[in-house]
């Protein structure tokens, strides 16, 4: 297998000791950009403010219904890896929402939403199948 990628996160320490940066194959590749434009806001980049999910917006938002929520991440994420992320086609994304409880420190129990997320889509170059699986909580964000 070719691997043209550089593997995230990027470490500037290589270019420094002019050293070749760690690389991943196109799969591989094509997750670290899925995580990357999943845990971006809208308007962190500042070369593309388009760049990023709703994930963000909704972190804190107790008043939306889960079934809201979920079509607003579903929707967010299709647009934004159908802009963004060009290797994939016929992407579509699954978003399901639950509670969960979360032992904290001190023995004190806290209730948060976790976001379980599927995206699927066919690779472009080689025409393969390929599935992404990744779920964060929110309110605040974690993953």
């Amino acid at each position: 297998m070719v691997k043209d990628n550089y593997k995230l996160p990027l470490k500037p320490s290589y270019l420094f000791k002019k050293q070749e940066h760690p690389k991943c194959g196109l799969k591989e590749s094509i997750a670290h950009f899925i995580h990357l434009l999943n845990t971006s806001y809208f308007g962190e980049c500042r070369f593309d403010e388009s760049f990023g999910c709703s994930i963000w917006e909704l972190d804190f938002d107790n008043l939306k219904s889960g079934t809201k929520l979920r079509t607003l991440i579903k929707a967010s994420l299709e647009s934004s890896l159908k802009k963004h992320e060009a290797r994939l086609t016929r992407i579509s994304v699954d978003v399901k929402i639950k509670q969960e409880e979360i032992e904290g420190a001190k023995s004190v129990n806290r209730i948060k939403k976790r976001i379980d997320l599927l995206i699927k889509g066919k690779i472009k170059k080689t025409n393969e199948d390929f599935s992404y699986i990744e779920y964060f909580y929110i309110g605040p964000l974690s993953y």
